[in-house]
C-alpha cells in the first residue's frame, strides 16, 4: 500500500476477501473513504502506532466477522464523519474517545454484542443506530439544543430500562425514533409533541410504557408509522391522529385501550394497515350516519376485542385497495408497503398477525398481503355479500363470533384467498360448492357451526384435516377427509338410540352371569340342609 500515495477511495465491498484487518490501508495519507463491507474479514481492528490517514471522512466495516472492542485510537481520525460497524461481533463498550470526533454525524453500531452505557455526547449526531446490542443505559446528555440535528435515533432491541429520556423531546429534526424491544417504562411524555413536526416513524413496541398515549399529533403531518403494540397503554386513541394525513400504519395491538372503533380515521386516505388486536375496543364498526371510509386499507386486524353489531351487505364495497391490484404494487423493486430510505439502507415496518393458524411476525409488510381479521369478537348477523368484491384478499378470519345465515356465495370470487376461517359461529346451510375452485386456499376451518350437505370436492378441501369440519352434525361425504369407516356426527338423542340396544344386551348378560352362580349355590345349600337336618334338630 506504500505506493498508493494519491488513493482517495478504497472501496472493496461485496467481494470474498478474508483475513485480518488491513491496517496498512489506513496509512495512506490521501485516503478519504474506506469500504470493506460485505466480505469475510475477521479478528480485531487495529490502527497501530503509525501515522493514520488524516483526511479520512468515511469508514464502513459492516457485514464482516470482526470482533473485539472498538479501539480508543479511533479518535485519531479527527475528520471522520461516517463510521459503521454494523453486523459484526464487536463487544465491550463504546470508547470514551469517540467524544473527540467532533465532525462525526453518522454512527452505526447495530447488530453487534456491545453493552454498557451509551455516552451522552452522541446526542449531537445526525444519525445514531445502536439496535440489536445489549446496551443498558444512556449517560447524562450534554445540553441538547432545540435545533439539535439528530434525524434518526434507533435504540431497538437492547436492554434499556427506566423512563423515557426527556432530552429526546428537544430533537426537533427527528424523522425516525425507534425504541422498541426494550424495557422502558413509565409514561410517554407529552413533550414529545415538540418532536412530531418532522417525525415519520414512531416505533415504541414491546416495552412497558403505561398510562395514556398523549394527544401529541397536532403537528404530525409527516407521520407514516405509529407502532406502540405490546405495552400497557390505556384510555382512548388520541383524536389528533386525524392530522396525520400521510399515515400508512397504525398498530396498537396488545395494550389496554378502551375506546370505540376509530371510524374518524376513515378519512385518512393513505392508511394501509390498522391493527387494534387484543385490547378492549367495543361497539360497532358500522354506523349508519358515518361514512365507512378506509378506501386504501390492505390489512385490518380488530381481533380479540369486544366489538359487536351487524354489517350491512355493502359494508366492504368501498375498500378499493382490497378489490383491485395496484399496478405500482406489482413492481418487484417496490414490494414492501413503506421503506425508510436513508444513508445506511432501508428500515421496514413490521407487524404480527395470525396467518394460516400460526402467530407470524412480518418483517416488512408486503403490498400484496391483503388481510381481514375480525375474529374473537361479538359480531352477529349475516356475513356481508360484498366481501366477494375484495378479490385481492389473502386472509379472511371471522371465527369466534356469532355470525348467522348462509356462507356467502360471493366468497368464490376471492381467487387469491389463502386462508379462510369461519369456525365457531352460528352459520347454517351448505358450504358453497364453488369454493372448491379456490386453488390458493391452503388453510380452511368451518368447524363448530350448523352446516349441512356435501363438502366441496376441490383438491384444497380434500387436503384439510378432519378437525376443520368437526361439530357440524349434518355435513356429509366426510369419508375422503376423515377416512373410513366414518361415523357421522350424531346428536345426543341419536347417540342414545344407537347405544340403547347394546345396553340392553349388556344388562341381560350381566343378569345371566349373576343368575347362574345363584342357582348353583341354592342347590348346594339345599342338599346340605336336607342331608343334615336330622342331626341339627335331634
Amino acid at each position: 500500500m506504500s505506493g498508493l500515495h494519491n488513493l482517495g477511495n478504497f472501496l472493496v465491498s461485496g467481494n470474498s476477501f478474508f483475513g485480518s484487518f488491513p491496517t496498512s490501508v489506513f496509512t495512506i495519507s490521501s485516503l478519504q473513504w474506506v469500504d470493506l463491507g460485505e466480505n469475510q474479514f475477521k479478528g480485531h481492528i487495529e490502527f497501530g502506532n503509525t501515522t493514520l490517514s488524516p483526511r479520512l471522512i468515511g469508514m464502513y466495516l459492516g457485514n464482516n466477522k470482526f470482533d473485539g472492542s472498538i479501539p480508543e485510537s479511533i479518535s485519531k481520525f479527527s475528520k471522520l464523519k461516517m463510521f459503521s460497524l454494523t453486523n459484526n461481533n464487536f463487544i465491550g463498550t463504546i470508547p470514551k474517545s469517540i467524544s473527540q470526533l467532533h465532525n462525526l454525524y453518522i454512527l452505526d453500531l447495530s447488530y453487534n454484542k456491545m453493552e454498557g452505557t451509551v455516552p451522552g455526547c452522541l446526542s449531537r449526531l445526525t444519525w445514531l443506530s445502536l439496535s440489536h446490542n445489549s446496551f443498558s443505559s444512556i449517560g447524562k446528555s450534554l445540553e441538547v439544543l432545540d435545533r439539535a440535528p439528530m434525524r434518526v435515533l434507533s435504540l431497538e432491541s437492547n436492554s434499556f430500562q427506566g423512563p423515557f429520556p426527556h432530552w429526546i423531546c428537544k430533537l426537533r429534526s427527528l424523522e425516525l425514533l425507534d425504541m422498541s424491544n426494550n424495557s422502558f417504562s413509565g409514561s410517554i411524555p407529552s413533550c414529545l409533541r415538540k418532536s412530531t413536526k418532522n417525525l415519520e416513524r414512531l416505533i415504541l413496541h414491546n416495552n412497558n410504557f403505561s398510562g395514556i398515549l398523549p394527544d401529541m399529533f397536532v403537528s404530525g403531518t409527516r407521520l407514516k408509522t405509529l407502532d406502540v403494540r405490546r405495552n400497557h397503554l390505556q384510555g382512548k386513541l388520541p383524536k389528533s391522529l386525524i392530522n396525520c394525513k400521510v399515515m400508512k400504519l397504525l398498530n396498537v395491538e396488545s395494550n389496554n385501550f378502551k375506546d370505540k372503533f376509530p371510524s374518524w380515521l376513515g378519512s385518512v386516505s393513505s392508511l394501509n394497515v390498522i391493527i387494534l388486536r387484543s385490547n378492549q375496543f367495543y361497539g360497532s364498526l358500522y354506523h349508519r350516519h358515518v361514512a365507512i371510509g378506509f378506501r386504501n386499507l390492505k390489512v385490518i386486524d380488530v381481533s380479540h376485542n369486544d366489538f359487536s353489531g351487524t354489517f350491512p351487505s355493502f359494508f366492504f364495497s368501498n375498500w378499493r385497495d382490497m378489490a383491485t391490484a395496484n399496478a405500482q404494487d406489482a413492481q418487484v423493486d417496490d414490494m414492501y408497503m413503506e421503506d425508510y430510505i436513508n444513508h445506511m439502507g432501508d428500515l421496514q415496518d413490521s407487524m404480527e398477525m395470525v396467518h394460516k393458524g400460526v402467530e407470524t411476525e412480518f418483517e416488512g409488510v408486503r403490498k400484496d398481503f391483503i388481510a381481514i381479521d375480525f375474529s374473537e369478537n361479538k359480531f352477529n348477523g349475516q356475513i356481508p355479500e360484498s366481501i366477494g368484491y375484495l378479490k385481492e384478499l389473502r386472509l379472511l378470519n371471522l371465527s369466534g363470533n356469532a355470525f348467522t345465515g348462509n356462507i356467502p356465495q360471493s366468497l368464490a370470487n376471492l381467487t387469491n384467498l389463502e386462508a379462510l376461517d369461519l369456525s365457531r359461529n352460528l352459520l347454517f346451510g351448505h358450504i358453497p360448492q364453488d369454493l372448491g375452485i379456490l386453488s390458493f386456499l391452503s388453510v380452511i376451518n368451518f368447524s363448530h357451526n350448523n352446516l349441512e350437505g356435501p363438502i366441496p370436492r376441490g383438491t384444497q378441501f380434500q387436503r384439510q384435516n378432519c378437525s376443520s369440519f368437526m361439530d357440524n352434525p349434518k355435513l356429509s361425504n366426510l369419508e375422503d377427509i376423515c377416512g373410513k369407516p366414518h361415523l357421522p356426527n350424531l346428536t345426543p338423542q341419536e347417540t342414545e338410540e344407537i347405544l340403547e340396544p347394546k345396553e340392553q344386551v349388556v344388562n341381560w348378560i350381566a343378569a345371566a352371569i349373576a343368575y347362574g352362580p345363584g342357582v348353583f349355590c341354592g342347590l348346594v345349600i339345599g342338599h346340605i340342609f336336607v342331608s343334615h337336618k336330622h342331626d341339627w334338630f335331634s
